[in-house]
């Protein structure tokens, strides 16, 4: 997967969505975005069409990464060794598994020696 620049957490794409100065830039850049951020995009109760229009608009830019059985084994050797929610651990895994530097606002990837992180802090 040439020519990506780095795989956007789901904080960060609501970030964008939402229209923080912070991450103005990020949409000019080549994403990668793991599936089951486009799921929890996509998946929230209540969601209205024009929501889900915006959505799927910035995924429309973005490459989507599917959950591949060597996504899924390093996931479970996260999940084995730091305290994560399922979704952290395969957004961090789908980093790892392609050497995508993650940019992220979620300070728990910190603990994951060996991910390549942007850590954006917006508090």
């Amino acid at each position: 997967m040439n020519g990506i620049d780095f795989l956007a957490d789901t904080n960060i794409l609501l970030y964008v969505l939402e229209g923080y100065p912070v991450v103005s830039g990020i949409a000019q850049s080549s994403i990668a975005v793991s599936v089951i951020s486009e799921i929890e995009l996509l998946g929230k109760k209540g969601i209205l069409q024009d929501e889900i229009t915006a959505i799927r608009h910035l995924l429309d830019d973005c490459t989507i990464i599917p959950l591949t059985f060597e996504i899924k084994e390093i996931t479970i050797s996260l999940k084995q060794t730091y305290k994560l929610k399922i979704p952290d651990a395969v957004v961090a895994a789908t980093a790892i598994h392609f050497g995508f530097p993650l940019i992220t606002a979620d300070a728990d990837f910190l603990k994951i020696s060996n991910l390549n992180l942007i850590r954006l802090n917006l508090s």
